[in-house]
Formats: structure tokens, C-alpha cells, sequence
């Protein structure tokens, strides 16, 4: 079992105005629980033991909420400017190296989802073979995203993904941000500030690149707008 997760914690949420003035996105509430929290809640179900989570802006904030869970106890990789998604995954890996040598989960903070028939975790889990691949993402078809949903992020051709390209106004299935990564996608990269993007295309590139399409719900809480339409969704 894979046993190790990353929370990508340390960006500010810029969209969400008003709402991060005072805290991080991850600390914005839904129906009275953090983004944050509710992460950790589908990490913990699945049996999760290890958690890292990188911080940055209001980071203090962040590891205050977490210390104060029973359930699970994170090692925080302090960032003193936000290294972006791949930057901070290659700042934090001397935490995930010791139990994530065959692959480690990486989440965003933000997103919300609900499993239907399985933890996308597991499904997740259940393909992952690092034999044959060097990073496996978590697709969703728009038809079952909400929120700030935009135009799409992949198709999915010979049953492998492919990025959209910059002219394409439309892709079926956006990234949910949840993922596997096999720590050699970072050998013999500069450390600094850099998207996880760039390593998805190299892998894209050398066929080492999968992914899964999860059957849940999954909702993009991007602004204050799609806060609001989650809460009247989840409400229901």
C-alpha cells in the first residue's frame, strides 16, 4: 500500500479575494469544514499514515489546524516563497523519500471530492505500476465537475493522456489534482520554483505518463462564486 501523501498547501488562492485576506485557501471553509481538513479526512479513511504538507503563505496558520488532529501527525516543508506545485514536491522530497521510494501520493489542498464506488486513492492505487510509469493522474470527466470549472485539461487517445494544446478551446476531462509520482521524475532537476506541468509532458512525451478516470464528484471551490454553488450542491 502506498502510504505516504503530499498536500500541496503554501499558495494563497488569489481568486478567492476577500476570502484569503485573512487565512489560506486551504483553511476556507465548506459547510463548516476546511478544503484542508477534508483532504486529510479521505487520507486518513484509506489508511494514510505519512503526511507532508508544504507551506508558505500564512503557513503558521496551517500547521496550527493540523496539530491539532488526533488522527494523524504531519511534517511540514516550509517554503519562504511558494515553489509552485513541482518546486514544492522537489523541496519536500527528503520527507517522502524514506516510505515513497515506489511512488507517494501528491493532492492539491483546495479541491473537494466525493467517492462513489471507491477512494480515488484506491483506484489510483489499483493501476499504479511503476514498472511502466512514471506518473498516474486522476482525470474526471466535466460532466461530473462543479465550480469554477473551466475548458478542460486532457484527452484521453490509445487510452493514454494527452495535454490539451494551447489552441484547443476544449478538452472532456480536467486534472483533479490528485495523483502518483515516482521520485525519479525529479532526478537531475533544478530545484526552485517550477508547475508540476512541465514533468507531466516529459512523461507525457516518453509514454510514462497514465491515468484514471474517477467516477465520483469531484468540485473546483477556485472562487467565492463556486464556494457558493458547492455548499448549495453538498447542501442538497
Amino acid at each position: 500500500m502506498i502510504n505516504t501523501l503530499m498536500i500541496l498547501a503554501a499558495g494563497r488562492g488569489k481568486r478567492m479575494l476577500h476570502l484569503t485576506d485573512d487565512k489560506p485557501k486551504p483553511l476556507v471553509s465548506v459547510l463548516g469544514r476546511t478544503l484542508l481538513d477534508r483532504v486529510v479526512d479521505h487520507a486518513t479513511d484509506y489508511g494514510i499514515q505519512n503526511l507532508v504538507v508544504n507551506t508558505c503563505y500564512k503557513g503558521e496558520m496551517i500547521e496550527e489546524a493540523l496539530t491539532k488532529r488526533q488522527d494523524i501527525k504531519p511534517v511540514f516543508s516550509r517554503e519562504e516563497e511558494a515553489l509552485e506545485t513541482g518546486g514544492g514536491v522537489l523541496n519536500a522530497l527528503p520527507y517522502l523519500l524514506p516510505s515513497g521510494k515506489d511512488g507517494f501520493f501528491v493532492a492539491n489542498a483546495d479541491p473537494l471530492w466525493v467517492d462513489r464506488t471507491s477512494p480515488v486513492f484506491k483506484q489510483l492505487e489499483q493501476k499504479w505500476d511503476p514498472e511502466k510509469m512514471d506518473i498516474l493522474i486522476a482525470l474526471i470527466p466535466k460532466e461530473h465537475a462543479f465550480g469554477a470549472v473551466h475548458g478542460g485539461d486532457y484527452f484521453m487517445e490509445s487510452s493514454l493522456p494527452r495535454r490539451k494544446h494551447k489552441e484547443e478551446t476544449t478538452a472532456p476531462y480536467l486534472f483533479t489534482g490528485i495523483q502518483i509520482l515516482h521520485p525519479r521524475i525529479f532526478n537531475g532537476v533544478t530545484p526552485g520554483v517550477f508547475s508540476l506541468v512541465k514533468l507531466y509532458d516529459k512523461a507525457q512525451n516518453e509514454g510514462r505518463l497514465q491515468a484514471v478516470i474517477y467516477d465520483g464528484d469531484w468540485y473546483h471551490v477556485g472562487t467565492p462564486e463556486a464556494l457558493k454553488q458547492t455548499e448549495d450542491i453538498l447542501a442538497r
